[in-house]
């Protein structure tokens, strides 16, 4: 099992605002939000046979929420290309889902504050089950367009080969 150092000068958790979203080795353009990491086990209830009066719980089936990340609409067509190896509209008969490589593993990275990597998430067997290309479109409105891709996901961890960074300082000594 991994050994964690931790650093006793860093008191402050980090920033949701730093991150960034790799598949294909690659990593995608401009989301700009990504929703929470979830999992959750059902409890089973079951009673001893000679203890009648006191229920016992133990875990059951785990399972992991959707992921949905949100970014800007442009140009890029990674959203869409992913979503498309799930359901291809207009593709023909047997070539509408990809089922080669309608799956990807993703990795989501947190960074501090100097941009260093502090944490880093794989998350395992994705696939997209909704695809928004645009959003509602509104003359009278000044927002941003922005496109989302929910993941359907197997499991995730955080990567233990990503430890704490040492953090840079602007110490002088000669000061």
């Amino acid at each position: 099992m991994a050994q964690f150092v931790v650093n006793p000068k860093r008191f402050d958790p980090y920033k949701n605002f730093k991150f960034r979203v790799k598949w294909d080795g690659r990593y995608v353009a401009g989301v700009s939000k990504i929703s929470a990491l979830k999992r959750s086990t059902e409890v089973v209830e079951h009673r001893e046979g000679g203890d009648p009066s006191t229920g016992r719980k133990s875990p059951g089936r785990t399972k992991y929420e959707p992921i949905t990340l949100e970014r800007g609409v442009t140009h890029d067509t990674e959203f869409e290309k992913w979503a498309n190896k799930v359901w291809n509209f207009g593709a023909g008969l047997g070539a509408e889902v990809s089922l080669q490589d309608f799956r990807k593993d993703i990795i989501i990275e947190v960074y501090n504050e100097a941009g260093q990597t502090a944490l880093a998430y794989k998350i395992y067997r994705c696939w997209a089950s909704e695809f928004q290309a645009l959003p509602d479109l509104d003359a009278n409105a000044n927002a941003v367009a922005i496109q989302t891709l929910k993941l359907e996901n197997e499991g995730w961890e955080r990567d233990q080969s990503v430890t704490e960074p040492a953090e840079p300082s602007f110490n002088n000594p000669s000061t």
